[in-house]
């Protein structure tokens, strides 16, 4: 059981750094007020809309202001891990040995449960008693 318990521990602490060490994007893309696309880890596509550059086209006397805008949310991990608990005050050691106490009880196995009966054999039938108390009514 033990064993189980550890290497269920070394997953969550394996998922817990990946997590806290990722770094990734979303990009939104947004056709007035409305939100057309959202992706995570690549560019938004857009809606096919977007205005052409002014300067590229310099035919037009006018410029038009595109309805089209795109965001972008940067969400950065964590740099450097720190690995020491030479900060862990009292209270803590406290709060994570009573946590891993209480998570490893959960799991411990209620044990065999003895059946003494089993050992001895089942007494002989000498009367059949329910013969004894039946009542017939005539």
């Amino acid at each position: 059981m033990k064993i189980v318990f550890q290497k269920i521990m070394a997953l969550l602490m394996s998922l817990v750094v990946l997590f806290s060490t990722m770094s990734f994007t979303i990009d939104m893309h947004y056709c007035g007020d409305i939100l057309v696309e959202t992706a995570i880890f690549h560019k938004a596509k857009g809606c096919g809309m977007e205005m052409e550059d002014s300067a590229a086209n310099s035919e037009c006397s006018t410029i038009k202001k595109g309805c089209c805008k795109e965001e972008q949310i940067i969400v950065q991990g964590q740099d450097e891990l720190q690995l020491t608990f030479d900060k862990l005050t009292f209270e803590k050691q406290f709060f994570v040995s009573s946590l891993l106490y209480t998570y490893v009880s959960l799991f411990e196995s209620e044990g065999e449960s003895i059946i003494s009966f089993l050992e001895y054999p089942p007494p002989l039938i000498v009367k059949k008693l329910y013969k004894l108390d039946e009542t017939y009514l005539i």
